[in-house]
């Protein structure tokens, strides 16, 4: 790590008290109280970005300074009709970094790439027990492991897709998704043109049953990619969530199990698992959690999550957005609450600990993450995050750094 990235990195540490656990803040969708809303809704989300990375296998340290808009225009129509139309678009200050659109292949990379164009398109029709989404929208499935908008990146994940959602009664939720294409958060303008977008025939079975302070999930989610058959998937899993936390006091838990296999198109043969045990205690504020996730994987094909918003998990640093060939077994340990200071809102906080190891054996490295987020004003909320991963025989040496501000509202016309 050069002198001056470790300089700043202590220096973001040492200067706010702390953070909310702000791996990738999930969008909040605005449609989804339309019934109550007025006709016509002005919707936006602004984000200044301050980004820079020292990675070692590179002689130049990467700076973006970005700033992404989204504005959109939802419509109530009636009779349990409503609509939506989003555009976004990002502005950078300068091409010190490789956005993958850019070609500066000098410098390490960070997925903000400058341009605008459409974000979300369609129409929806819903009662108590039934919506229906046709177009190209955002799609949140779970803790989005498998499928998610990536919302930490300035442009999002979208589909086109048509979604359905059902309720027979309360505690159950029955959704089905199809996909027909993938919007990446590369950008249209790519020098690939697979990371910006993917011709998909996708479907996603997602059953919940809530009960209490628990949450039992069913899944089966058979992922065609037309466009990268070795990316063509058949995932199967259960997962388990519960807290007792009472009086600011108790255990919580997650726990999930999936087998994964090639599917459809995919030339490949094998099969390879999925785990997740994740204990937590909260105690004043403080919520302490260790996990242990698998990735399996044999030395040839290993477990994927292509959809996944996947800078929320295995660290921040983002080494293993593509699971080596070998697997990932991530172990790790973190802390994060909520810290008041006088008059303040109180300031969320988090830091977390990874140990990364191959499915097979060896090991990869090791990581800090630590971020600070806090309320500057109505709908206004600012970030200091930091990742620093020490490559054993995975990667090299990498360190990034956040400063971010973001502003999130919405007006009736």
């Amino acid at each position: 790590m050069k002198n001056l990235q470790t300089k700043l990195l202590l220096a973001a540490l040492a200067a706010v008290p702390a953070s909310p656990a702000w791996a990738d803040t999930p969008p909040s969708d605005a449609s989804a109280n339309s019934s109550q809303a007025a006709p016509v809704q002005l919707l936006w989300n602004a984000r200044l970005r301050d980004e820079s990375v020292d990675d070692d296998a590179f002689a130049k340290d990467a700076r973006a300074d970005t700033l992404r808009l989204r504005l959109g225009l939802l419509g109530n129509f009636g009779n349990g009709w409503s609509g939506l139309i989003e555009g976004t678009g990002t502005a950078s200050a300068d091409n010190r970094y490789n956005s993958g659109a850019n070609g500066q292949t000098q410098y390490p990379g960070i997925t903000d790439p400058h341009g605008a164009g459409l974000n979300q398109a369609w129409l929806r029709w819903q009662n108590q027990q039934f919506i229906a989404t046709v177009g190209r929208q955002r799609l949140i499935l779970d803790n989005q492991r498998w499928v998610g908008p990536v919302g930490w990146r300035q442009l999002e994940q979208t589909y086109d897709a048509i979604a359905l959602q059902w309720h027979p009664a309360s505690d159950w939720t029955v959704r089905y998704d199809w996909l027909g294409r993938v919007h990446r958060v590369n950008g249209p303008d790519a020098i690939n043109p697979l990371a910006a977008r993917r011709k998909l025939d996708t479907s996603l079975f997602n059953v919940a049953y809530a009960r209490g302070t628990q949450t039992w999930v069913g899944y089966a989610y058979l992922h065609k990619d037309r466009d990268v058959p070795t990316a063509s998937t058949s995932t199967y899993g259960l997962r388990w969530l519960g807290s007792y936390v009472k009086q600011g006091s108790g255990p919580g838990w997650a726990a999930e199990f999936a087998r994964q296999s090639d599917y459809a198109n995919n030339p490949a043969s094998y099969t390879t698992n999925y785990w997740l045990l994740e204990p937590s205690w909260t105690l004043r504020r403080v919520t302490a959690k260790l996990g242990w996730e698998h990735l399996g994987g044999n030395g040839r094909h290993a477990l994927q999550t292509p959809l996944a918003t996947l800078h929320a998990f295995n660290g921040w640093d983002d080494q293993f957005v593509v699971t080596p060939p070998g697997g990932l077994n991530d172990h790790y340990a973190s802390l994060n609450g909520k810290f008041a200071l006088g008059m303040l809102k109180p300031l969320g906080w988090n830091v977390t600990y990874h140990n990364f190891r191959a499915a097979t054996d060896g090991h990869y490295g090791n990581e800090w993450d630590a971020s600070v987020g806090f309320p500057l004003a109505s709908g206004v909320q600012a970030l200091v995050k930091v990742a620093n991963y020490q490559a054993d025989w995975f990667g090299h040496d990498d360190t990034k750094l956040w400063f971010q501000i973001e502003w999130s509202g919405k007006q009736n016309l």
